[in-house]
């Protein structure tokens, strides 16, 4: 008699990246354990082992999609050029692609989540959220010091400014009519203007 062979589990990138392709293809709401694993060919009892829940994966899925965008923002952060040039490349960054768009679609369902979250999962959701915070911190202070933007408290202007970003990127994200992403970019582009450069 032969033991049946045992499928291995996918590594848990791809796990992850099916995660985020489904929510991209089919939106948030068909990302089940049933689905995803039968988009891998495992069980979603198998999924369970690895993750334990339904939030869990959610929140692993956005670790795995913002060290991906970290990455990103740091090669954008690390270029020649006017801090004020790195500025409009970091809110590009930040600020969805449009309606839909899936990361923002699972940072939205994870902070909805986070209301009823352990204190683990809302330390990591603090690390994912000081990561953004410091590079803008380090940008402002640097054109702060160079002289190219206006003599403001770099972590106090980040705060107000993340604001901002996350109250229009949420419009962008839900598809909040009269509020499309080159709309979106233009008024924070102003803001910044005025903000920064008035007394430069």
């Amino acid at each position: 008699m032969t033991t049946p062979r045992r499928t291995p589990a996918p590594p848990r990138e791809r796990i992850l990246t099916a995660a985020m392709e489904m929510i991209a293809d089919r939106g948030l709401e068909k990302l089940t354990m049933a689905a995803l694993g039968r988009e891998l060919g495992m069980s979603s009892g198998h999924l369970l082992y690895y993750f334990r829940t339904k939030d869990e994966l959610l929140l692993q899925t956005l670790e795995w999609s913002e060290g991906r965008l970290g990455a990103e923002r740091g090669r954008l952060l690390a270029r020649t050029g006017t801090a004020r040039e790195r500025l409009d490349a970091y809110v590009d960054l930040y600020v969805p692609d449009g309606h839909r768009d899936p990361h923002w679609t699972l940072w939205l369902e994870v902070w909805n989540r986070s209301q009823n979250a352990d204190d683990d999962a809302r330390d990591r959701q603090a690390a994912i959220e000081g990561a953004w915070h410091r590079d803008l911190v380090a940008l402002l202070a640097e054109g702060v010091s160079r002289g190219e933007f206006r003599a403001v408290d770099p972590d106090r202007f980040a705060a107000r400014l993340r604001a901002l970003l996350d109250g229009f990127s949420i419009h962008v994200a839900i598809g909040l009519r009269g509020t499309d992403r080159a709309q979106i970019l233009g008024h924070v582009r102003e803001f910044l203007d005025e903000a920064l450069l008035a007394d430069a």
